[in-house]
């Protein structure tokens, strides 16, 4: 072999380490972006491409309630099954059981997916429905909603007394059909 074959030999074997080096930079780049990228998706894009399907969530002083996800919003979803909905606020939300391991990113979500927890509540109120509205310590009270507040619900409860429930306090809303 002459000293022009090998030192060909020698770039080509050089030139393949490299693209060898390269190509195992370019996979940790692409791992470390996948993460990165994962790190920005909400709990509400992955149950947003869960819609129609059927699912658990593990609510506190509630259990597992399974149901069709129906609708998804700003912090809550609904779901429905066995004759009653759940309108629940995603921050009470323990686990998920049967999400799709897809999501869809805000952006795409049109100005409807995009009504928040107040909305879902004053479409409960202007029906005027007696619900079961399951709250953050245990307790489970039927009560109407009345009114919605920016930050808070206004419930009438079964001797029409006047019940204030901050969101923040609220593990799920219960409609049973009539």
């Amino acid at each position: 072999m002459s000293w022009e074959h090998e030192l060909f030999a020698l770039f080509d074997d050089l030139e393949g380490q490299a693209a060898a080096a390269w190509e195992a930079d370019r996979e940790a780049e692409l791992a470390d972006r996948a993460r990165a990228e994962y790190g920005s998706v909400t709990l509400a894009s992955r149950l947003m491409a869960s819609r129609g399907r059927p699912v658990a969530l593990d609510l506190p002083h509630v259990g597992r309630v399974e149901g069709s996800l129906d609708r998804v919003g700003d912090g809550w979803c609904l779901l429905s099954g066995a004759g009653q909905d759940w309108i629940v606020p995603l921050p009470a939300v323990v686990a998920v059981h049967g999400a799709s391991g897809r999501s869809v990113p805000e952006v795409a979500w049109s100005p409807v997916d995009r009504l928040s927890l107040r909305a879902a509540l004053r479409r409960l109120a202007d029906a005027d429905e007696r619900c079961l509205l399951h709250l953050a310590d245990g307790t489970r009270l039927e009560a109407n909603v009345h009114r919605v507040g920016a930050d808070f619900l206004e419930a009438r409860g079964a001797r029409s007394e006047r019940l204030l429930v901050p969101y923040a306090g609220l593990v799920a809303v219960q409609r049973r059909d009539g």
